[in-house]
């Protein structure tokens, strides 16, 4: 059954036709993929639907009850309101309900001697029971948790751009909704949120439609496929795997058809040139017939990123790190870091946000000096560094300028000369679109053209600082086709796990606190390797438990728990609880101490202290269960 349909939408910006006329419907629970070539209309398709932007021609239809959420690229949030007003945003009763009672817990934990405040709260707890909102609640608490949202109280503005991220994506899972929008959902999270959020939405209870580069979270998320292509619409049923296999068969088909028209339209030219009379009907229909198939749009030239771009020669000796550390005031990034490049390289470095892998990299390409230690670079190294953000893309420069500032022809793999402006039709930007003002490319627009800027400069060594941000997946696909053939080193910060296994061959590892490992293998081996050694230490404790339990019952039996024992077990829990949100409290404290490095040092002490405390806590709790498990079976 349809929740949502779009019939004839039309839409273009300047001369492109963005949607040339597409109808699609969504149905109940559907997980639709939204993908396409970087400034074909991906983003604006989803902000029509969300009715952020309008359109020249067409109709949504759907009901007046249907309730749609939008996460966007860019958080839209009000800096003016808490996290807490942010994320419990709305008008809806329980949305109302669930801000009353944070709000009066927030208060009652303050002032916990408060009898007016105490009354309060059981009075709003009270709303929580007629409005079912308990299990909306721990369905936010354990989103807010998992994105690491824990302190409701800071104004959005003093957040940094990951975390308004963070605070935006919680905010559209935990309103209640029919159908859920996402655009680029997984920027700025982690690998472990990354595959949390898959298992979230694959329990998600409406309907959703999003764009993502994560080809990993498309494939396992999506049950339909839409491609926007040249203003067409394509849909295709199943996951990303299968989009793939039947994407495929499509092209080969229109192929197929476009050579029987050729052959045709040859044949019908040929009788015409022939001088055939056209007296009768039936001629006056073939003539007819030869001009319709001259006239017909044929298959359009698929633009194909090539990245046939040649290197400089690499010598034997690349980079040598020398027992580098890198501190900020008192907060150690890493400290006594050894490691030599050779040539071939292909390295992954991965870790938490804030960890120090941007500044690795900065430092291996002599951005920013490192606090001890140094770096030798062999002579015969050509760095090309893609950094995160576009601050190297001049918005008042064209597109053409842009390009020839970097060279204006290149020589491929084996040896063409291919000048600037055919490369720039190599990368998607037709003859027409390399007079632009960069300003108006779109986001993918942008990191496309500072991915040719970089390549042109035909590197031998390659540093990539997320590389697969609002790339579009056949940037990537073709990207990694090109790392695969490309005979230099490559050096990659990421947090995309198909871009990981595809490039990269060994790993650098930052684990926080300044403590870097070595990993030899790809990434979904080092993440199987995590998996196990967890399932391993869970068997080992529950063995440990097990063991404990099967010990022989002594003759003289324990009849019941000590005082101390039994005053310690009665507390014990509430004990837990707090460590636990001690540490949480201390996490968000270090999200906010900001660039405060003495600060956020003292905290992780503070932090790692407080762990021990909770595991410690913890055991003590396994002990006296077993006691008290061993005593009721007495009774």
């Amino acid at each position: 059954m349809s929740i949502f349909t779009v019939e004839n939408l039309y839409k273009s910006f300047g001369e492109k036709v963005l949607f040339d006329h597409i109808s699609f419907a969504i149905g109940e629970r559907e997980r639709i993929g939204l993908i396409g070539v970087n400034g074909t209309g991906k983003s604006t398709l989803l902000k029509v639907l969300s009715k952020e932007e309008g359109m020249e021609d067409g109709k949504l239809t759907h009901s007046n009850q249907l309730q749609v959420e939008y996460l966007p690229q860019q958080p839209d949030l009000d800096d003016n309101l808490t996290t807490l007003e942010q994320i419990y945003y709305g008008d809806s009763l329980i949305m109302k309900v669930m801000r009353e009672y944070e709000q009066a817990l927030h208060e009652l934990q303050n002032q916990p001697e408060s009898n007016q405040l105490q009354e309060r709260l059981l009075k709003i707890q009270a709303k929580m029971d007629e409005c079912e909102a308990w299990e909306a609640n721990t369905v936010a608490k354990t989103v807010l948790t998992r994105l690491g949202i824990t302190d409701f109280t800071k104004k959005v503005k003093y957040l940094s751009g990951g975390q308004k991220k963070r605070v935006a994506i919680a905010k559209a899972l935990i309103q209640p909704a029919d159908l859920l929008i996402l655009d680029e959902p997984t920027n700025h999270l982690d690998n472990e949120t990354i595959e949390w959020l898959e298992g979230y939405l694959a329990q998600y209870k409406g309907s959703l439609i999003m764009v993502t580069h994560d080809r990993y979270f498309l494939n396992r998320v999506t049950n339909r496929i839409y491609e926007l292509d040249q203003g067409q619409l394509y849909t295709y049923e199943g996951n990303y795997e299968t989009f793939l296999e039947k994407k495929a068969e499509r092209e080969a088909l229109a192929e197929q058809s476009e050579a029987k028209r050729q052959n045709l339209l040859r044949r019908e030219l040929a009788w015409l040139q022939r001088g055939a009379k056209a007296r009768t009907t039936k001629q006056k229909a073939r003539i007819q017939r030869a001009e319709e198939l001259r006239d017909q749009k044929g298959l359009s030239q698929r633009g194909d990123v090539d990245f046939a771009i040649g290197s400089t020669r690499l010598g034997k000796k690349v980079i040598e790190v020398k027992d580098i550390s890198k501190s900020y005031g008192d907060h150690k990034l890493f400290q006594h870091l050894n490691y030599l490049i050779v040539p071939g390289e292909r390295l992954g470095i991965i870790g938490p946000n804030g960890t120090g892998k941007s500044t690795l990299l900065n430092i291996l390409a002599s951005r920013i000096e490192p606090s001890e230690g140094e770096i030798e670079v062999g002579e015969t190294v050509k760095i090309a560094y893609y950094t995160q953000d576009d601050e190297e893309l001049d918005g008042n420069l064209r597109v053409i300028d842009y390009i020839k500032e970097g060279a204006e022809i290149v020589r491929t793999v084996d040896n063409q000369i291919i000048t600037a402006e055919q490369m720039l039709e190599r990368f998607l930007f037709p003859r027409a679109m390399q007079w632009t003002y960069i300003r108006r490319l779109s986001g993918g627009e942008r990191r496309r053209l500072y991915l040719l800027r970089v390549l042109m400069e035909e590197p031998n060594v390659l540093f990539l600082d997320e590389p697969t941000n609002d790339l579009d997946t056949q940037t990537l696909s073709v990207l990694e086709d090109y790392l695969d053939q490309f005979p230099g080193v490559v050096l990659t910060v990421s947090h995309d796990r198909y871009f990981l296994d595809r490039v990269v061959d060994h790993l650098l590892v930052f684990e926080g606190n300044g403590s870097i490992s070595r990993y030899q293998g790809a990434y979904s081996e080092f993440m199987e390797d995590k998996r196990l050694e967890k399932e391993l230490e869970l068997q080992e404790r529950k063995a440990k438990v097990q063991e404990t339990k099967e010990q022989p019952k002594k003759k003289e039996q324990r009849k019941k728990l000590s005082y101390k024992d039994q005053q310690e077990w009665n507390t014990i829990e509430e004990r837990i609880s707090k460590l636990e949100l001690k540490i949480e409290q201390i996490e968000a404290d270090i999200v906010a101490a900001g660039s405060d490095f003495g600060k956020i040092n003292d905290l992780m002490k503070e932090q790692k202290q407080t762990e021990e405390e909770l595991e410690q806590a913890m055991e003590r709790w396994e002990e006296l269960s077993l006691l008290v498990e061993e005593i009721e079976g007495q009774k």
